[in-house]
């Protein structure tokens, strides 16, 4: 199927403070975004795709930079796919402290004049969907057709019907759930000591310094590679295969191929991404509870949502976030008579899954975008 072609991202500034759920605020900032597609005359075709930790506002197509990319969601989101950018006007945006366009640690603090470095404000999930709203209104659009995300993305786009349920008519969260577990909490806090300790981080200041804590990101990038592919994946891709013809008895050299490919993943993570913007997007995760201010009480967090409508997918080989997460969505849901379609997929490729093509997932995710144009005039 054809891809959306070359695209070109976007730059929207904002003047006016956006509040914080820290109470901290976040002045004078830009985000980047991208756009497939036409927009209809009433406005009521767009569908806003929310970015997981490790991606961007560059969901589909190809741009020209330094390396020509393909979108991360490319295999989705198209011409013909089951985001079908002929029916469809789809928006990608990048989250405020992300390292990859919009404003983040990396840029200058107008209060010091400085890189923000650490002295960026954390952020949560219910920030980044009040700057996605932001945009979208300024975009002239009253109310999206759907939110879409996968993993973190998942997570905005449930936070997006619960802070701003008036303005979007369907919900689709893929691969993932109410709240991190202290497992996946265990595994990000690993992360974050990784690049904290890492002698090059600085305290956070390390662009003053003009070095980068690669090799905390390498690590880092290491621990969170394991916990998106399942340990079916990973013996069927690598097994105990050495990387040489027998052993080299060394602590210190690479001996499985396991080990060369989570080398070679964290290696190319260390190029591209920055330090600071790991440490905040891991803790936006892990705070993201919407049942907190209600007791614990999942059900109550989202009596907001009942007019809504969802499609809910998980994928039966994630650890991270298992189908057990995604049915207590479903369950929540339910207690509150909205009207939710739920997807278990048989798939053996872990949390990783929901990026990947795969014949049922892709034809659950068709026939719900379909249900969406056929509500929605001129799509």
């Amino acid at each position: 199927m054809a891809s959306v072609g070359l695209v070109n991202p976007q730059r929207m500034h904002f003047a006016e403070p956006l509040a914080l759920q820290s109470g901290a605020r976040l002045r004078d900032y830009t985000l980047v975004y991208e756009t497939y597609g036409a927009l209809n005359a009433d406005k009521s075709n767009a569908v806003l795709v929310c970015h997981a930790l490790n991606a961007s506002h560059h969901v589909a197509g190809e741009y020209e930079g330094q390396d020509k990319s393909e979108g991360w969601w490319d295999n989705l989101v198209g011409p013909g796919k089951p985001l079908d950018t002929e029916r469809f006007f789809v928006i990608g945006i990048n989250n405020p402290g992300s390292c990859f366009g919009s404003t983040g640690p990396m840029d200058v603090n107008p209060d010091t004049g400085k890189a923000y470095g650490a002295d960026f404000p954390v952020v949560t999930v219910e920030d980044w969907v009040d700057a996605q709203a932001r945009l979208i209104a300024q975009l002239g659009i009253t109310q999206l057709a759907a939110v879409l995300g996968g993993s973190l993305g998942g997570m905005q786009a449930l936070a997006w019907t619960l802070r701003h349920p008036e303005r979007l008519r369907h919900c689709v969260a893929v691969a993932t759930a109410p709240n991190l577990s202290t497992q996946n909490i265990a595994f990000n806090e690993v992360a974050r000591r990784a690049i904290v300790t890492d002698p090059e981080f600085h305290g956070g200041h390390f662009y003053e310094h003009g070095v980068i804590p690669r090799r905390g990101l390498r690590v880092a990038r290491m621990i969170g590679h394991i916990t998106y592919l399942s340990d079916d994946s990973m013996e069927a891709k690598f097994g105990r295969e050495l990387r040489a013809t027998g052993l080299n008895y060394s602590t210190q050299e690479i001996e499985f191929q396991i080990e060369s490919y989570l080398r070679h993943q964290g290696e190319k993570f260390s190029e591209y991404f920055d330090a600071n913007t790991y440490l905040l997007i891991t803790r936006a995760l892990d705070y993201f509870d919407p049942a907190r201010a209600f007791g614990g009480d999942l059900s109550r967090a989202f009596a907001v949502a009942k007019d809504k409508k969802f499609l809910l997918v998980s994928f039966t080989t994630d650890w991270r976030f298992s189908p057990a997460r995604s049915r207590e969505l479903v369950k929540a849901l339910v207690d509150n008579q909205v009207d939710v379609s739920y997807a278990e997929i048989a798939a053996p490729h872990g949390h990783d899954a929901f990026l990947l093509e795969d014949t049922r997932y892709h034809g659950v995710m068709r026939a719900y975008f379909d249900r969406i144009a056929h509500e929605t005039p001129g799509a």
